[in-house]
């Protein structure tokens, strides 16, 4: 187990703050692992074990929690008295109304509330309302190769030896415990089929299951790409699947709530606005591909492109499509800092890519700084725009 340092950094300030604790990421990407090491951390500077309270609410021993209120009086059976306690609750979307009796505990009680959820809506309707300003959250995604690198132990001058792997089957913590090829392919095919019956299927009461795969499909043939929802009516109606623009967006809604998927937006970078419709989808783990076979999954330059995506979103940043006088630029990496813009490509050495992927700042009127990112080992860097190996700007320390 390797210490999930870049997620602890932005809880450890708010260990014992009244604001609630939001953890949201996809389905076995390291949530409760991540609630185990902010447990041990608090074990470790002194909380006893008696104030220290942690539910997973897909153990079945808990089953019988199923509303707010047998939640809320199962917490307020433990506390025993007027020091801090720490409560976990994992996976607590399972409980009916939960955001009643979240808001309940951090009213009534001193404690300091971890929650997470398998589902990208978790702070959407009564929960947000509810705490309105009362909480922080934070999105944890699978492994980024730094976490595969330290993880496995790689010999800094290997360290791109193993990139060619992670490409292919992504970064599932559960993945690196595994031995095989077979036994990685079993696991993700079981750990899809988990979440669309039970993060999707199940929470929104979807019936027709092949119209779920098939939106899911189309998504992922067009990872990178822009298109709008029309775009997925059309492609159903050639495959003789009538089905109408609402209820496309409800599917697509509730695979992106999922978190197998994310959405960047385009941002017109003249106009200094967010343009609507025909955004970016990316997968959030690169092994989704290996299920769902498409010409995308034998593209290097578009895993490359997702990677350095997924690693922004790690990093803190908010991630935009940038687009000027008709160029795109692929990223518009932004945080408290300022922005940089992010050009992402296999190789610059074929005919023509070199002056397409620096021409795409061409456009861009502001000084932030810009950075092209390939797998060239040759350095690229010129005009002021800085070209590094796409390897050696994931290990970068953060």
């Amino acid at each position: 187990m390797i210490k999930r340092e870049q997620y602890l950094q932005k809880l450890r300030g708010f260990y014992d703050s009244d604001l609630v604790k939001v953890i949201t990421g996809v389905r076995r990407s390291g949530k409760s692992v991540l609630l185990s090491q902010v447990m041990q951390e608090l074990r470790d500077a002194g909380v006893p074990d008696s104030h220290i309270i942690f539910i997973n609410f897909e153990d079945l021993g808990y089953s019988d929690i199923t509303d707010a209120k047998a939640l809320d009086s199962h917490i307020k059976a433990q506390i025993a008295d007027r020091a801090k306690y720490y409560v976990f609750l994992d996976e607590v979307q399972n409980v009916a109304e939960f955001e009643r009796a979240v808001n309940s505990l951090r009213a009534t009680q001193n404690v300091s509330l971890f929650i997470t959820g398998s589902n990208g809506k978790l702070l959407s309707g009564e929960l947000a309302t509810l705490l309105s300003g009362r909480y922080v959250s934070t999105r944890i995604m699978p492994f980024s190769y730094r976490e595969v690198f330290d993880y496995t132990g790689t010999d800094w001058r290997d360290r791109k030896a193993g990139f060619l792997d992670y490409m292919e089957w992504g970064g599932m913590p559960q993945l690196y415990n595994l031995q095989s090829e077979s036994q990685y392919g079993t696991y993700l095919e079981d750990l899809y089929n988990s979440i669309i019956l039970r993060d999707i299927i199940e929470r929104y009461g979807f019936k027709n299951v092949d119209l779920l795969n098939r939106v899911l499909q189309f998504v992922i043939e067009n990872i990178g790409g822009v298109f709008s929802v029309n775009s997925i009516v059309k492609y159903l109606k050639n495959e003789k699947i009538t089905s109408s623009p609402t209820t496309i967006y409800r599917y697509l809604d509730a695979i992106e709530a999922s978190l197998i998927i994310s959405r960047a937006n385009r941002y017109d970078i003249r106009g200094k606005k967010v343009i609507q419709f025909y955004e970016k989808y990316y997968v959030t783990d690169l092994g989704l591909l290996k299920l769902k076979r498409t010409s995308y999954e034998k593209s290097t330059g578009g895993r490359l492109e997702n990677i350095v995506y997924n690693e922004l979103l790690v990093r803190g940043k908010k991630v935009y499509v940038g687009e000027a006088d008709g160029r795109e630029v692929d990223f518009i990496a932004e945080d408290q800092s300022g922005i940089t813009y992010i050009q992402v490509a296999e190789t610059l050495s074929a005919p023509g890519v070199e002056e397409r992927e620096f021409s795409a700042f061409a456009a861009v009127p502001d000084s932030y700084p810009r950075l092209v990112l390939s797998m060239d080992e040759l350095d690229y860097s010129q005009g002021g725009v800085r070209h590094v190996h796409v390897v050696d700007w994931l290990l970068q320390e953060l």
